[in-house]
């Protein structure tokens, strides 16, 4: 599971230095780490009952979901991100 969270690691320097931005950052890690996990599926009350019980999270539920359809996630940063993390899938002599 380390391996995972330190893969995911360069998302969370996209976010702002801010409190709520250390702690979207958070969310949006372990967010990823749930979906990722083959616990549940990626609804968002099981998301959010992942985190609870896979993490060991203390999300306010309100807040969670305030989270989960925020219009502030800057996807256009974060797509590259994902991208540049998937190794190149050319062998040798392509």
């Amino acid at each position: 599971m380390t391996m995972l969270r330190d893969l995911l690691t360069p998302f969370q320097s996209d976010f702002s230095d801010t409190r709520l931005g250390r702690e979207r950052s958070h969310w949006f890690i372990f967010t990823l780490l749930a979906v990722i996990v083959p616990f549940t599926s990626s609804m968002s009350s099981n998301l959010l009952r992942s985190l609870q019980t896979l993490f060991g999270l203390n999300v306010n539920a309100r807040r969670f979901y305030l989270f989960m359809a925020s219009t502030h996630l800057a996807w256009d940063r974060l797509w590259p991100i994902a991208w540049n993390l998937i190794p190149s899938p050319w062998s040798t002599g392509a």
